[in-house]
């Protein structure tokens, strides 16, 4: 099984492979020296116990011409097929690093990724000289690993509570508590290939299914009740049960609060490339609706 290489840590696991794979024939672990054309050099991994390999570094670990992606192969057509992508090292390699290559030049990793859970990515490093053509980077990609990373929630749900005693009739004040997860704002970045976005998000609208086939939009997170409303129905998010819910399922309405996110990400650092994107996210809650009973 392939095992991440983690840089520049893997110099056991690694090895440079200057101009020319042949200087690597021989015995010992087969060696992937990936394709050179756009790069100032390249670092081959090692696979021990890999069987035969073309050592004109293109059969084992495999790579399109330009390594900004494209599928690869290690040769054998049982073993799963990966996705090349580019990736700037970040911090980049120190002076005195192996992976150091001077004064203005940036060093990127060549990652094979897939979807085999017995397998983990793979990584080698690639120099880029001054003036090359770097990899292109999709900003929108980077946004939505930004969101990703900010681990947006379903609304706070304050009330109705599970808990709560509610009748027919009167009317239902509905508000969600805020935090950065469940309301925002919120805002996180990502970077890649000397990219970088950042993205930030905040609930624009809530919608309530309560339950009995009724549906209330709320723009904003509602307003919390107080005993010095009294009976007034709320002024921003409310709804008034017309039936009991002892038919429901465990006597209970089933209410799911539904947040969408409004997302608005901008590159920094230059570019200035602008964008949005829209999430939803979910809560529910189990609220009892009773009658009142009137004693004569």
């Amino acid at each position: 099984m392939l095992t991440r290489r983690i840089l520049p840590t893997i110099a056991a696991s690694l090895v440079v492979a200057a101009s020319a794979a042949s200087a690597y024939a021989g015995d010992g672990p087969d060696i992937d020296t990936g394709n050179c054309d756009t790069i100032s050099f390249c670092v081959g991994v090692g696979v021990p116990g890999g069987g035969g390999s073309d050592q004109s570094g293109g059969s084992s670990g495999g790579s399109n011409s330009s390594g900004t992606g494209g599928q690869a192969s290690s040769g054998d057509d049982s073993a799963p097929t990966c996705t090349m992508t580019m990736e700037k090292m970040d911090p980049q390699p120190p002076p005195g690093s192996m992976f150091y290559q001077g004064e203005g030049k940036v060093v990127y990793m060549r990652v094979c990724r897939d979807d085999d859970p017995n397998t983990e990515d793979l990584a080698v490093a690639v120099g880029v000289e001054p003036g090359e053509d770097v990899p292109a980077v999709d900003p929108a990609a980077l946004a939505q690993q930004a969101v990703d990373k900010m681990k947006l929630a379903g609304p706070d749900i304050a009330s109705p509570q599970g808990a709560g005693r509610y009748v027919v009739g009167m009317p239902m004040w509905m508000w969600v508590d805020e935090s950065p997860t469940t309301y925002g704002p919120n805002s996180a970045s990502a970077s890649a290939g000397g990219v970088t976005v950042t993205a930030t998000a905040k609930v624009t609208r809530i919608a309530w299914s309560m339950g009995d086939g009724s549906t209330v939009t709320c723009a904003g997170p509602g307003t919390k009740y107080t005993a010095s409303y009294g009976k007034q129905e709320s002024p921003t998010c409310g709804h008034t049960y017309n039936r009991a819910s002892a038919s429901q399922a465990a006597g209970k309405y089933a209410v799911t609060a539904t947040s969408t996110w409004a997302i608005n990400w901008q590159v920094t650092g230059g570019g200035g490339e602008t964008g949005e994107l829209t999430e939803a996210r979910q809560t529910t809650a189990q609220v009892a609706i009773g009658e009142l009973q009137v004693v004569r």
